[in-house]
């Protein structure tokens, strides 16, 4: 996490105690970008993925923030994916054949998950059996 030191966030060095998803996400940014050799690419795309976790972790407990933060990273992945991605597509087979190479051999086609309803309610669930959970009685037999 040297990057968001060098860069001035604060608090995203230091989080080794947990696991850490910034770690696996600036860890595919920089094998994507070392594969191109574009070493102020991978900097510039590391850069905007620390300010984007650091985002999120500032919003951590916010669910309704971190909503707008989800929504927006979507809108941008279509905007890029429907413009900038498709107006780059090869025109050849060769160029065909090593885009899908490449992208078979650093997993396939970048995609959103959306959390299904179920899922978010399953964890409600959860959280709610907690704090619904009784005291325990006191022995009859003692």
């Amino acid at each position: 996490m040297v990057l968001a030191e060098s860069i001035g966030i604060e608090g995203m060095a230091d989080k080794e105690a947990r696991p850490s998803l910034s770690a696996a996400v600036l860890g595919s940014v920089r094998t994507i970008e070392m594969e191109q050799d574009q070493t102020a690419g991978a900097t510039e795309l590391e850069a905007i993925a620390t300010v984007v976790l650091h985002e999120a972790e500032r919003r951590r407990g916010e669910g309704r923030s971190l909503l707008a933060l989800l929504r927006l990273l979507e809108a941008l992945h279509r905007e890029i994916r429907d413009g900038l991605f498709q107006e780059s597509l090869p025109v050849n087979r060769q160029a065909l054949y090593a885009l899908l190479k490449d992208m078979e051999a650093e997993g396939g086609w970048p995609y959103i998950h959306r959390m299904k309803l179920k899922e978010v309610l399953v964890n409600l669930l959860e959280e709610s059996g907690k704090d619904n959970v009784p005291a325990q009685e006191p022995s009859k037999h003692g």
